[in-house]
């Protein structure tokens, strides 16, 4: 993944995206190419894997069991109005872009059909996303023989981490005086839904715009960066798309 310096988070940001991460797609090769399958997933840090399943009927998991593979996760991300800037007022020259959080983690798929191994797998993700709900279920909610059954109609993905490539793209290349009006834009979005609404709504929102805010510190007042890096003096009248 191309992650400029100013775009690269630290290990405790991408730490926390893959705590509190749902659904990834995993990306394995297979003999006709690439296949990729959107499963939920949760990290589990004391063994540096990624848990999940997938339908048994999804033959995918068929030709994926000791491959090298790639999960994709996706974090908020939005479309940034050049109107929003600072800049814009000043000389002009702004382009639009796009915020997003991702991640590429790479490591060995193990299949497990286990349902011993599935049962607590289950549980764990059952668990996390029913935390904090007014009336969390349970998995020992549901009668035990047709939970069982429900078992048998999936199978375990195991992936064991062997690398993490995190890009936090959100307008740290910008002055501080833009980084203000991006957070003012995307909170706008979230107020409002135009035609085409910001993904950036709710409790995603709020997170994002903390994490945005951390931007008002780097020390960028009077330039921009571009992704590879370059500074460029704000008369300068050259731009590039950000993205």
């Amino acid at each position: 993944m191309y992650v400029p310096s100013h775009f690269a988070p630290d290990d405790e940001a991408v730490q926390q995206l893959l705590a509190r991460h749902g659904a990834a797609d995993l990306v394995t090769c297979g003999p006709d190419g690439p296949e990729a399958t959107l499963l939920p997933f949760v990290h589990d840090p004391a063994e540096n894997v990624l848990l999940g399943h997938l339908a048994r009927n999804n033959d995918h998991w068929t030709r994926m069991d000791g491959q090298r593979g790639l999960v994709i996760l996706r974090g908020p991300d939005s479309y940034v109005s050049p109107s929003w800037y600072a800049s814009k007022a000043e000389h002009g020259r702004v382009v639009p872009t796009w915020n997003y959080v991702t991640a590429h983690v790479r490591g060995t798929v193990t299949v497990h059909d286990d349902v011993d191994w599935l049962d607590a797998v289950v549980r764990r993700l059952t668990d996390l996303h029913e935390a904090g709900r007014a009336a969390p279920w349970r998995v020992d909610d549901a009668p035990e023989r047709f939970y069982r059954g429900q078992l048998r109609a999936v199978v375990g993905v195991e992936v064991r981490i062997e690398r993490i490539d995190a890009k936090f793209k959100l307008s740290q290349n910008r002055p501080a005086a833009d980084v203000d009006g991006v957070v003012a834009g995307l909170r706008a979005d979230g107020d409002t839904a135009g035609p085409t609404p910001s993904p950036l709504t709710g409790r995603e929102l709020r997170a994002r715009l903390a994490v945005l805010a951390t931007a008002r510190t780097m020390p960028v007042a009077g330039r921009v960066v571009t992704e590879d890096d370059r500074q460029l003096p704000v008369s300068a009248p050259e731009t590039t798309l950000d993205r």
